[in-house]
């Protein structure tokens, strides 16, 4: 090898270390679910992303929070009230809605510079609120009212809900196009859920959704959606509410709100400052790792990374990797191959940890197709059935080369086979685990 070559050979890999070492140190490591600070105590109720980055959150004494930075600072609005603000909703970045106690409502088109009020003639609580279009919207509260506007709030009219049960929470699937509606609520020993398919022309109250009341509601297109509520009631229809399937969610914590960005992958939060995850349409659901203990009361994802929750005493959480916790760093060594070991222990109770490890990026040449150097790519580990339907998705994220430790938890799953497959740049590997209860 000439001097030139062993010179090119050596300054390659001092570029490669280098650009690894900051990212260990800025980015690759930050996973799971991280604190923002609001710079209030109040309690919060609603969060509502335009995009990834532009966000607010509402809450107790009338306070509105906006963010043009994924959640880095949170500054305060003027809402012109000291109600309680229990949902916040944007149809675009201008131009938004948030409603509350004594009947206030709120709107902006200006991104929240100015809210100026609007009123429905409605005097007690109002606890969502949602638009199909900028003009075309509907709010619910106390008492079964449902109100619906054709003209962006200035003019509201009162629509026949068929019950006097609390109304906590609506939404109207994008794939509707404004006609079919969900609002989900309830009393102390009943929930209840109601369905428009003429754009709220007339409700009607669903059957089979239980004893329990039910906070929160999603659904990501016309049929498919789910409901959450006391007791950590989950139910799921797959037949537009037709039948709903009763959820494990593996606690007793009152759930408020619930969101999924697919079919298959969803949140839910409540009480306590629980967190739990489902990627396979809430056939399991698992517990994340958060960093509170206050009440959750809303969550908002923009995509399958992307998330906040907000609740109490200020709480507001962020992630940018759908929660994914209890990744391990185990060595920032540099090694030279891919490796994934056998989970241990195996077969396991319960819990059980799996190890792997990423290598050096090629050094010739230390760059993506892009042009951007890259540094381990994307990693995913997840876990299977034996039917290959998957389970639960333990890594996604982009890592930089080391050796990593994961904990897997399957209190929720029933004693069988199952596998784990670890994949990322040129790289695929399966192996069997055994859950043995």
């Amino acid at each position: 090898m000439s001097l030139q070559s062993l010179y090119n050979f050596f300054n390659q890999r001092f570029l490669i270390i280098i650009f690894i070492l900051f990212f260990i140190n800025i980015s690759y490591l930050q996973s799971g679910w991280v604190t923002q600070q609001s710079f209030t105590t109040q309690y919060l109720y609603s969060v509502y992303f335009a995009g990834s980055n532009t966000g607010w959150v509402c809450g107790q004494g009338g306070t509105i929070l906006k963010t043009t930075n994924s959640g880095t600072n949170w500054y305060p609005q003027l809402s012109n009230t000291s109600d309680f603000l229990y949902d916040i909703f944007f149809i675009d970045a201008n131009t938004g809605w948030v409603v509350g106690q004594n009947g206030v409502i709120r709107k902006t088109t200006n991104g929240g510079n100015n809210w100026f009020a609007q009123s429905c003639g409605y005097t007690s609580y109002i606890y969502a609120i949602e638009f199909t279009d900028i003009n075309t919207g509907y709010l619910c509260g106390s008492s079964g009212i449902i109100y619906k506007t054709i003209n962006g709030g200035s003019n509201w009219t009162s629509q026949i809900s068929n019950v006097t049960n609390t109304l906590s929470c609506m939404c109207f699937p994008v794939s509707s196009t404004g006609m079919t509606g969900y609002l989900s609520g309830g009393t102390a020993t009943a929930g209840v859920v109601l369905k428009t398919n003429n754009a709220g022309l007339n409700w009607t109250v669903l059957t089979n959704t239980g004893t329990n009341w039910l906070f929160g509601i999603h659904f990501t297109d016309v049929m498919t959606g789910c409901a959450v509520g006391y007791n950590g009631t989950i139910l799921y229809t797959t037949n537009g509410g037709t039948n709903w399937i009763s959820q494990n969610s593996g606690t007793t914590n009152r759930l408020v709100s619930v969101y999924f960005v697919d079919s298959n992958t969803g949140w839910a939060v409540g009480y306590g400052g629980i967190i739990i995850k489902t990627t396979n349409a809430g056939v399991n659901w698992f517990s994340q790792a958060s960093t509170t203990t206050n009440n959750l009361w809303g969550v908002y994802f923009s995509d399958a990374n992307s998330g906040w929750a907000a609740g109490w005493n200020g709480t507001i959480l962020h992630t940018t990797n759908g929660g994914v916790t209890g990744i391990n760093t185990i060595s920032t060594g540099l090694p030279e191959n891919y490796k994934l070991y056998q989970n241990y222990p195996n077969p396991f109770n319960s819990q059980t940890i799996i190890r792997f490890r990423i290598p050096l990026p090629p050094l010739s040449p230390p760059f993506n197709k892009g042009g951007k150097a890259t540094a381990g790519g994307l990693t995913t580990l997840i876990i299977y059935d034996i039917t290959g339907r998957e389970i639960q998705t333990l890594v996604n994220e982009q890592l930089s080369p080391g050796t990593y430790e994961v904990m897997f938890e399957g209190s929720n799953l029933s004693s069988g086979i199952y596998f784990y497959k670890l994949e990322s740049e040129n790289f695929k590997e399966v192996k069997k685990l055994i859950l043995q209860k």
